[in-house]
């Protein structure tokens, strides 16, 4: 069974072809600057020894449908592809940013689900639509594949009321369902899984603190494998300190900037969306750089740095009152993966909650899942790279043959 996913931006089509049988990545790659006056698509095609072979293409894409045409064209290619026909791909799985309260799993995707993400618009303006043309196009190109899609929030529908309500008049809940979602679902569900295997113990014994930190970041609290709180809400924009995400904020700071500073809904939006954050606070949201200016003495990159990792030891402590006892830390994603400055001052003083890290083991390399925690530590702290299009593609393979198709 060969699987697309798909998960499309406002301008972009990220894609991994999979041999859902084997578990293995045949193709991917990034369609990018659609619509733009030059575009680019990076294709990676697997070879039988495990290599990946590269091809980058710079040309106009005029739309998404090119884009996806493009993508089917690299696939099937004599030299660069790893497909005979199109008709070989068994299903595509897309990434739905927000289901909203209508979908609490992996869904077959039909006239009725697309209206209901189309419902969904108001809560997430930036991406449903964008997830919309992806579905849309999809089908026209892959007319006899089932398309599926995995959402997002899906995974934090079992967080309780008491989590998830604002403490606003409860009329906007129940009319219009301002309420906290979350976000990154398919990450955390996926390196939760993946902690479970790597301890050998049942998921639904387990409790877990897992961080994604990436461009966006979220943490989610997870009691006996379920989601029972998470930092993002509404919108990603709640909760850790991102790349360019203010995250938790004085609700009257918008007010402040509208009535003080004369500043439009649109540019506060813009404001704490694509300027604040790390790039707020020191002028870049890349971690990397931020790290080198302060290693050079830069002060707002220390502030910076400071500011980011104690908002993640903050919801550590939160979630550890939540949880009330805890097996295991997990750090993912690009920064979570790959920044051991950043873990360590993120568990840095931590001992009385049964969380110490190795620094010799947080600071080597490697690939898979990699445990930092000291021998005595009574909470192990692990990094598990994610993988979400995978958990995409098995959820694909699980919903079509669920339903028999």
């Amino acid at each position: 069974m060969k699987i697309l996913v798909i998960n499309t931006g406002s301008s972009s089509i990220k894609y991994e072809l999979f041999d859902a049988d084997h578990r293995r990545i045949m193709a991917g790659g990034l369609v990018e600057k659609i619509g733009e006056e030059r575009g680019f698509h990076t294709h990676r095609k697997t070879m039988p020894n495990g290599e990946t072979v590269k091809r980058v293409e710079k040309r106009l894409i005029a739309d998404h449908r090119e884009g996806l045409n493009r993508v089917v064209g690299l696939l099937v290619h004599p030299e660069h592809g790893v497909i005979a026909d199109k008709i070989e791909v068994s299903a595509v799985g897309h990434r739905v940013v927000h289901g909203g309260e209508a979908f609490n799993s992996t869904v077959i995707i039909d006239e009725e689900v697309m209206a209901a993400i189309k419902e969904n618009i108001p809560l997430a303006p930036l991406h449903n639509p964008t997830n919309l043309v992806g579905i849309e196009v999809a089908r026209s190109v892959f007319p006899d594949a089932p398309q599926v899609a995995v959402f997002d929030t899906a995974f934090h529908q079992t967080i309780p009321m008491r989590a998830f309500l604002y403490a606003i008049p409860f009329e906007l809940y129940e009319n219009d369902r301002v309420r906290r979602y979350g976000f990154h679902g398919t990450s955390h569900a996926y390196v939760a899984e993946r902690a479970a295997e790597y301890l050998a113990r049942p998921l639904g014994e387990l409790n877990m603190i897992t961080i994604h930190l990436g461009n966006g970041a979220s943490m989610a609290a997870i009691k006996n494998g379920k989601s029972v709180d998470t930092t993002m809400g509404m919108t990603p924009l709640a909760g850790l300190v991102m790349g360019t995400r203010c995250g938790d904020v004085d609700p009257a700071v918008p007010f402040f900037l509208a009535n003080h500073l004369d500043m439009s809904l649109k540019d506060i939006d813009n404001l704490l969306n694509k300027d604040s954050g790390l790039k707020g606070i020191c002028g870049t949201n890349d971690m990397r750089e931020v790290i080198e200016k302060k290693e050079a003495g830069e002060e707002r990159a220390e502030i910076a740095l400071d500011m980011y990792t104690y908002r993640i030891k903050k919801f550590i402590g939160a979630y550890f009152a939540v949880l009330g006892s805890l097996d295991c830390v997990i750090f993912t994603a690009g920064i979570g993966e790959n920044a051991p400055y950043i873990r360590e001052l993120s568990c840095r003083g931590l001992n009385k909650l049964g969380i110490e890290i190795d620094l010799e083991r947080n600071n080597k390399t490697g690939n898979g899942i990699r445990e930092i925690s000291s021998p005595g530590s009574e909470v192990k702290v692990l990094v598990i790279p994610t993988n979400e299009e995978l958990k995409i593609a098995r959820e694909t393979k699980e919903a079509i043959e669920a339903h028999g198709i």
